[in-house]
């Protein structure tokens, strides 16, 4: 049994009023709201074990340590890394891709060398790459999308492709578009790339909250992910990375923690994967993220995808009976989701006739609808769909049949006052 109400119950903000209407948080997509167990394991270690870890010898440091490295081997039983060396704390996914961006441009390419990106990727896997262009003379690259929010690969298995050539040193890709939902094929164009000896880096901000990832069986070189996104603590996140991967790479930042032995002639570095963590982690934050991982475990993943898909196709499906109603990316399937490969996760982006994205988005907020608005850091996907925003509504493990009711009939209310 999906016990929806003892779920909710784990997140005490869903019971609140906005403008003297109850709370229906739909902006899932940008961060999620935080259960109960994870609030109270971070409380617990400030009040009781707080100490800077790996550096001290007394019981506190010993067991705050014991905490954080304990949270590092549930990251990697979540993901299904082979190795603890290959999870690398960073402060979110944009951390982890700016990581990787800097590290492997540093080590492994030159000028007039290539990545390719996709059209549908969040700015914090496009800014890092143009970054580096600039400073490096590499270039960027992407894959264009089909006019129903698909990825188009096709290129990549064309023997004359422009896009994948012998300069494309990696190929960095969104697991599912925080705009269209469209969850891309990454195991396909993972076996490709490999096929050519290219890395293949995937960010999963927004498919590990929603889907079991083995990244052993997807083979990527590296995986990124945030905390916040999937009942976590903020300012946490992870850069899974195949070990050889890792020890080629130079360090990202310099400081304590990450050194083996300085002295005025050079410095050496520690061992993975503390190589990549200078400076003082979030230890409550580890703690807090382990929390939420196992919070996602007890309810299990197969209940959550089935109640998230459901929840999707139920709105896609009410949605579509309003009047000038758009929604962007794959069109409604002919059956539920989960009769059929489940190629849309649980995101959807919308306008509605000639209301401007932000005013919907504000007066569906005074009917206490927390939807989002904007171009949602995908600027160049936007340009591609030929619009400047869109409303977003975005559903989590908590969310209900009842509040997807409530936005449809805020957005008929809307519509009517246009």
């Amino acid at each position: 049994m999906y016990d929806i109400n003892q779920i909710r119950a784990d997140f005490p903000i869903l019971s609140r009023e906005v403008y003297g209407k109850p709370l229906v948080y739909l902006d899932n997509a940008a961060t999620t709201q935080k259960p109960l167990c994870v609030l109270d394991a971070m409380r617990e270690e400030y009040l009781n074990v707080n100490a800077n870890v790996h550096r001290g010898v007394h019981y506190l440091s010993q067991q705050a340590t014991d905490l954080h490295e304990a949270a590092r081997e549930k990251v990697r039983q979540f993901i299904n890394a082979d190795k603890i060396e290959e999870i690398v704390f960073t402060r979110g996914t944009t951390e982890a891709i700016n990581l990787v961006a800097s590290s492997f441009c540093d080590s492994q390419m030159k000028e007039g060398d290539e990545v390719l990106v996709t059209e549908m990727e969040h700015h914090s896997n496009i800014v890092p790459w143009q970054l580096q262009a600039q400073k490096r003379g590499i270039i960027v690259k992407h894959l264009h999308i089909t006019d129903d929010g698909r990825l188009d690969i096709s290129p990549l298995l064309s023997p004359d492709s422009c896009l994948l050539t012998a300069r494309t040193k990696l190929i960095s890709v969104t697991h599912v578009s925080n705009v269209l939902g469209t969850i891309n094929p990454v195991k396909e164009i993972i076996e490709i790339a490999h096929q050519h000896g290219i890395p293949v880096l995937v960010d999963g901000a927004q498919s590990a909250p929603h889907m079991k990832i083995d990244v052993q069986a997807m083979d990527c070189d590296f995986y990124a992910f945030s905390g916040h996104k999937m009942y976590g603590p903020t300012g946490i996140g992870v850069l899974y990375g195949k070990e050889e991967w890792l020890e080629k790479l130079p360090p990202y930042q310099g400081g304590g923690e990450m050194i083996d032995k300085v002295t005025w002639e050079r410095t050496t570095f520690e061992r993975l994967p503390f190589k990549f963590e200078a400076g003082t982690p979030d230890y409550i934050a580890t703690h807090g993220l382990a929390k939420a991982i196992e919070y996602i475990e007890s309810i299990g993943f197969d209940a959550i995808q089935k109640h998230e898909q459901e929840l999707t196709y139920y709105a896609m499906e009410q949605l579509q009976t309003i009047e000038g109603m758009k929604i962007y990316g794959s069109p409604l399937p002919t059956s539920p989701l989960w009769e059929e490969p489940w190629l849309h996760d649980a995101v959807i982006s919308f306008n509605v006739g000639d209301i401007h994205h932000l005013d919907l988005g504000t007066l569906l907020d005074r009917l206490g609808i927390a939807v989002r608005t904007g171009h949602h850091c995908a600027q160049p996907l936007m340009d591609r769909l030929g619009i400047q925003g869109t409303v977003r509504a975005s559903f989590a493990l908590y969310n209900t049949k009842e509040e997807v009711d409530i936005l449809v009939a805020g957005i008929r209310r809307v519509s009517q006052m246009f």
